[in-house]
């Protein structure tokens, strides 16, 4: 591979605006590049959640997911580039599948939290949510690749069970919410 990057430090962005793999120039505050910004953070929280984990199983799970982010971050920095594809949904619903398997039926909301990985495993999830509204919006005024916007709402799922499977394996448990009705009428 060569060089990507020879200098870090650029100056090109102290005007208020970011440059996109087809040289164009965009405001840092335009839908594309919030979007683009949002599934960086992303996969920092995931790269948290990964250092959080025991299980070498699901720390590979998602470790391809974050090469899967940087594949999104090169599409979104190539407007009108579709490079996400149906195996990309597929291989997280094969995951959500296998990672739900064995868990108990879901009665009940559960607050994030427990154990730090488990934490930040719900963490990621809320972004990811957030991952998806960006993509919404930028939906709304330029072409997106529909793969990318169904490919983030099956990530939400699979991050939501992996914190479930997370939560039973290091023995944390789930935290479930209890309401304000729930409680009076326990009194």
């Amino acid at each position: 591979m060569g060089k990507r990057l020879t200098k870090v430090v650029t100056r090109t962005g102290d005007d208020g605006t970011t440059g996109l793999a087809d040289g164009s120039r965009r405001a840092k505050n335009d839908a594309r590049v919030v979007a683009m910004g949002e599934v960086d953070e992303l996969n920092a929280l995931l790269g948290v959640a990964i250092s959080r984990l025991d299980d070498g199983e699901l720390q590979k799970l998602l470790f391809a997911i974050q090469h899967d982010l940087f594949d999104v971050g090169a599409e979104l920095c190539q407007p009108a580039k579709m490079l996400l594809t149906d195996d990309y949904v597929a291989a997280l619903d094969a995951s959500v599948a296998e990672l739900n398997e064995s868990l108990p039926e879901l009665r009940e909301f559960i607050l994030p939290g427990g154990s730090p990985a488990v934490a930040a495993l719900q963490l990621a999830r809320a972004v990811c949510r957030r991952v998806e509204r960006a993509l919404i919006s930028l939906a709304d005024s330029e072409p997106l690749n529909p793969v990318t916007r169904k490919y983030f709402n099956r990530l939400s799922d699979l991050l939501f069970i992996a914190a479930r499977a997370q939560a039973r394996d290091d023995a944390s448990g789930e935290v479930y919410w209890n309401s304000k009705y729930s409680r009076l009428s326990r009194d």
